[in-house]
């Protein structure tokens, strides 16, 4: 039952994730999460540390496409300025958002990785449609209430897995 909420790596943050080694895995299409991946939960629009990120994915050929539980107009006001593709309403940890993106854009499952900074989300979503995950710490402490109950559900869980499978935050996929 804990496998469902193991992550295929486990990155300090999203920035520190190479293209280059995302090619080495055969990774074509990065999914991932918004609000406390990409960029802070509480800021309205991206980062110049995201927009680096992003171009040097795109340098590489690894399309960068945004899965997100938010409403369509958060995510879209929040990407906009980065024209990047993303998926609103995804109702992680369901498969939905998930298989959207990957019937819309005719993508392989082992060519995507679904990046995220919640197990109980982002993970367990990406383990349920079968696609390779990696879960990044969250950029800043705070978070709403709904995330804030998900976080202290998601400290057992870690411990458990943790334990399980000797798990270790690392500084990049190996």
């Amino acid at each position: 039952m804990l496998r469902v909420f193991k992550p295929t790596w486990m990155v300090e943050s999203v920035f520190h994730i190479s293209p280059q080694k995302l090619k080495r895995h055969g990774i074509t299409t990065v999914l991932a999460d918004l609000d406390n991946t990409l960029i802070p939960w509480n800021n309205k629009t991206s980062t110049q540390r995201l927009r680096h990120w992003m171009e040097s994915l795109h340098a590489a050929g690894i399309k960068l496409v945004v899965v997100s539980n938010n409403n369509p107009r958060r995510v879209k006001h929040a990407v906009a300025d980065l024209q990047l593709p993303f998926v609103a309403h995804a109702l992680k940890p369901l498969p939905v958002g998930i298989k959207r993106v990957l019937k819309r854009d005719h993508l392989n499952r082992g060519e995507v990785v679904m990046v995220g900074d919640q197990l109980l989300t982002d993970v367990l979503a990406a383990n349920n449609c079968k696609i390779k995950s990696i879960w990044v710490k969250p950029l800043v402490k705070t978070d709403l209430l709904p995330t804030k109950i998900n976080r202290q559900l998601e400290k057992i869980v870690y411990r458990l897995i943790r334990k399980k499978y000797h798990l270790q935050w690392k500084e990049d996929i190996d």
